[in-house]
């Protein structure tokens, strides 16, 4: 493994990180409480004003004012809003995707691969403004109509997380704006530069479309402002992504006063590479999903699965692969892999190779550290492959860093065992030219995962399909196909144009 170009200091990355701010025109709210941080260096660049736990609650009465009128805004009208949303995105790509690299540490074309994310999920919003559909149903009853209408949800409240820090609030907002509904944001402590730019740019799009700024909140904060949102019964859907810890609590909660959640929780997610795969592909592909984003994604490949008699050749390619992997400064066009978010993300990552270890795995290739003396404050690492001979213990866990486990199959129906023994259901893969184990994958008895893929790896799913996981996963979906439907109420109507009351289920009554 190598190290690209030396990182910039600590000096540039703020200079370089306000012109993006100043271009995109959004202000820093300077105070304390919330620090505007580089994981290149591991520096604070701003010190940015918290909100407290009253700011949030008001952001909620705000959005829920707001909602009351934006509710009976016609859709396509809506959809307007989106689209210019997405024109100022596209605009400004360069500028978001600079806070992007500075804040998450992604190499320059995940970076702008992800503000792309947020123009396309733009692009199908404003598509969808005309699609709201509902159903006509046969009725048993003469001269009666049934039917399915969708109407606004009421506030979203959306707390994301840092690995994907506009992509995701942009799913939740495109769509939720669109279907009538208005949103609070919660992001990340990790990522207030990119979350301000972007809250930045949709405000101007209120503006220039002449819809209420109301309709879109933001608020910087910690835990307890989170919890605003959780907590609070005039917010109808909370959208939470992390981990399943955090899902395990934000559940509950909202379910405890009736309100709807939307989880994106944690992914252990596994490639099958059977006795028929292309080798070529499949190496090119899991040596992506794996290292990309230094292993800081839910859809991130955490396990390979594979067959006994190819098993030594795809593991001779992947080391090899991951030798030569540059690691160092993101803004380098021949960087692959940046840094983890801080060095809590590294000693997690060491904390998992050690048990893999204790429990009998052998460490393959990676795992140290990069750049220690120039950036002491940093947490570059080299992703690392362990050998184990089973998933009792580590590695069905998530670890949120470039670390992937491998196991071998002999037989088909075990390594479908293999796949979902695990508690998480997110993303999966399987490499093959065997269209039987393809069909079988993606059948009822296959993967029991949200996102099934053939010889394709786990990570990198369109907008066009609804995103999201089963089990620990916690089971929402986002994005596209008909995911707008969470953040909608259903109501079934009948309509009497007859002259006489027949009830249903042939009930006779006076």
């Amino acid at each position: 493994m190598t190290t690209t170009a030396l990182l910039p200091n600590t000096d540039t990355l703020f200079e370089r990180a306000l012109r993006a701010l100043r271009n995109v025109g959004a202000s820093v709210p300077r105070g304390h409480g919330v620090h505007g941080r580089t994981p290149l260096t591991g520096a604070n660049l701003f010190e940015l004003q918290a909100c407290t736990a009253d700011d949030a609650a008001a952001a909620v009465d705000a959005a829920q004012a707001a909602f009351l009128q934006w509710r009976t805004v016609l859709a396509p009208r809506r959809g307007e809003l989106v689209r210019r949303l997405g024109e100022l995105l596209r605009e400004h790509k360069t500028d978001l995707a600079d806070l992007i690299t500075i804040e998450v540490g992604k190499i320059r074309s995940e970076a702008l691969g992800e503000v792309q994310e947020m123009i396309d999920i733009c692009e199908f919003a404003a598509g969808l403004s005309r699609q709201l559909y509902g159903k006509t149903i046969a009725s048993e009853r003469p001269g009666h109509r049934l039917a399915e209408t969708w109407h606004p949800l009421g506030v979203v409240g959306v707390i994301s997380a840092f690995n994907f820090p506009a992509a995701v609030w942009s799913w939740n907002t495109a769509i939720a704006l669109v279907c009538g509904d208005t949103v609070v944001w919660k992001p990340s402590e990790l990522t207030p530069l990119i979350s301000l730019a972007a809250n930045h740019l949709l405000a101007r799009a209120c503006g220039e479309t002449g819809v209420p700024q109301d309709v879109h909140r933001l608020v910087l904060g910690d835990r307890g402002v989170g919890e605003q949102l959780v907590d609070n019964p005039a917010v109808a859907l909370v959208s939470a992504t992390g981990s399943t810890r955090m899902g395990r609590e934000v559940g509950p909660r909202v379910a405890a006063r009736f309100g709807r959640s939307l989880l994106e929780l944690g992914g252990n997610n596994a490639a099958i590479v059977a006795p028929t795969a292309d080798i070529d592909l499949a190496t090119q592909a899991i040596v992506f999903a794996a290292a990309g984003t230094a292993g800081q994604r839910c859809t991130t490949l955490r396990r390979i699965i594979v067959h006994e008699d190819i098993a030594e050749e795809l593991l001779d390619r992947l080391t090899a692969a991951y030798a030569k992997l540059p690691i160092g400064n993101p803004f380098d066009d021949g960087t692959l892999v940046g840094p983890l978010i801080n060095t809590a993300a590294f000693d997690s990552m060491q904390d998992a190779i050690t048990r893999a270890q204790g429990e009998g795995g052998s460490l393959l290739v990676g795992g140290g550290r990069r750049l220690a003396d120039e950036a002491p404050d940093a947490a570059f690492v080299e992703p690392a492959i362990v050998r184990i001979s089973d998933q009792n213990g580590v590695a069905r866990e998530e670890t949120f860093a470039p670390l992937v486990y491998v196991l071998t199959y002999s037989d088909f129906g075990e390594a479908l065992r293999l796949h979902n023994d695990v508690p998480q259901g997110l993303s999966s893969c399987i490499f093959t030219n065997d269209q039987r184990e393809a069909e079988r994958f993606l059948a009822a008895d296959g993967s029991d995962c949200g996102i099934a893929n053939v010889n394709i790896g786990t990570s990198g799913a369109e907008i066009g399909g609804a995103f999201g996981g089963e089990k620990e996963t916690g089971g929402g979906r986002e994005s596209g196909s008909d995911a707008w439907r969470s953040y909608m109420r259903r109501s079934t109507n009948t309509v009497n144009y007859s002259t006489e009351l027949a009830l249903a289920q042939n009930v006779t009554f006076l």
